[in-house]
C-alpha cells in the first residue's frame, strides 16, 4: 500500500502519554476518515504493541476515548490504543443519515457490495488493512503486534475480524457484542442494505456462522451486562456460547449482573480487558 500521511487534528497530554486525534484520506472509503491514537509514556523510548477498539452504533472515534477511561490502564500496561470512526462521514448518499442504525455511524465493519454503499462503506478493509498500515507507518508501534476489541456493533466487528484474520491478532475481547447479526434486527437491516438479500453472503460477517469453519487460537473474552436493554432482541450471547461449545472454540463469556449497555459498563471492566490483551501482547 502507498504510504499515507495522516493529518493531526489535536493532541493532549494524558496519563503521561499523548492522546491524539487524526484523519487521513481513505482509499477504502473514498474520502477523509478520522481516527484517534493514545500513545503511552513507554512509546517515548520504544515501540509498543497496539490494541484496536471498534465502537458501536452512532459512535465516532472519540466516544471510547472520552468515556471509557482506558488511557490510565494503557499507560500502566504500555499499550497504544487506536480507535476509528464507525463509518464514512463525507459521503452524502440519499438516506445515509436517515436512521441511527444504518448508514452514517453504522458501517457494521463490512465491505458493502450494494449500490450506492459499495462506493464508500468498506469498513472491513479499513480495520483489517488500511488503518493498521497507517498506524504502523506513522506511529511508534511494533509492526504486526496487535489485538482487537469492541462494543456492541464494534464487538461484532472485533469477534468477526478476529475469526477471519486470526493470524493478525494476538487476542480479542468484546463488550455486549452482536454475535449473530444475521439473526437479529440490527444485523438484518444492515446486512440487507449493504450486502443484498442473499443471506449466504452475510455469513462471512457473522461470528456465529463463521464459527462453523473458523477458530481463534486464543480465548476470546466477552462481557455482557445482564440488565442490557438489547440483550434478548439484538445481542443473543447464548448463540455465541452454543456455537463455541459445538465446535470446541474456547471462550470466556461473563454475564455481569446489574450492568447495562452503556459506557458505565465498559469503564467498569476496561482495565480487565486491557490486562487480557497485555497478557498476549507484552513480551
Amino acid at each position: 500500500m502507498t504510504a499515507i500521511s495522516p493529518r493531526k487534528r489535536s493532541a493532549q497530554r494524558c496519563f503521561g502519554g499523548i492522546q491524539g486525534f487524526y484523519e487521513y484520506d481513505s482509499q477504502a472509503c473514498g474520502g477523509p476518515l478520522r481516527f484517534a491514537v493514545y500513545l503511552p509514556p513507554a512509546a517515548d523510548a520504544r515501540l509498543v504493541p497496539v490494541v484496536y477498539y471498534l465502537a458501536g452504533l452512532t459512535c465516532t472515534e472519540e466516544t471510547f476515548v472520552i468515556k471509557a477511561g482506558a488511557q490510565r490502564y494503557a499507560a500502566e500496561l504500555g499499550l497504544a490504543l487506536v480507535t476509528c470512526d464507525t463509518s464514512p462521514r463525507h459521503a452524502r448518499f440519499e438516506g445515509d443519515d436517515a436512521h441511527w442504525d444504518f448508514g452514517q455511524g453504522a458501517g457494521f465493519y463490512v465491505n458493502a457490495t450494494q449500490a450506492p454503499w459499495a462506493q464508500a462503506y468498506r469498513m472491513f478493509d479499513v480495520v483489517t488493512a488500511e488503518l493498521p498500515t497507517v498506524i504502523e507507518q506513522n506511529f511508534p508501534v511494533v509492526p504486526g503486534l496487535r489485538s482487537i476489541m469492541g462494543h456492541s456493533m464494534g464487538g461484532h466487528g472485533a469477534l468477526m475480524i478476529a475469526l477471519r484474520e486470526a493470524e493478525r491478532y494476538r487476542s480479542v475481547s468484546a463488550f455486549a457484542p452482536v454475535v449473530a447479526p444475521s439473526q437479529v434486527p440490527w444485523g438484518e437491516k444492515a446486512f440487507g442494505g449493504y450486502l443484498g438479500e442473499d443471506r449466504e453472503a452475510w455469513a462471512q460477517y457473522d461470528t456465529v456462522s463463521l464459527l462453523k469453519s473458523r477458530r481463534f487460537p486464543g480465548v476470546p473474552l466477552v462481557d455482557q451486562g445482564c440488565e442490557d436493554a438489547f440483550l434478548d432482541a439484538q445481542l443473543r450471547p447464548e448463540l455465541l456460547a452454543a456455537a463455541c461449545e459445538a465446535v470446541g472454540q474456547p471462550v470466556t463469556l461473563r454475564m455481569q449482573p446489574g450492568y447495562d449497555h452503556s459506557y458505565y459498563f465498559i469503564a467498569s471492566l476496561i482495565g480487565e480487558h486491557l490486562a487480557h490483551h497485555a497478557a498476549a501482547l507484552v513480551e
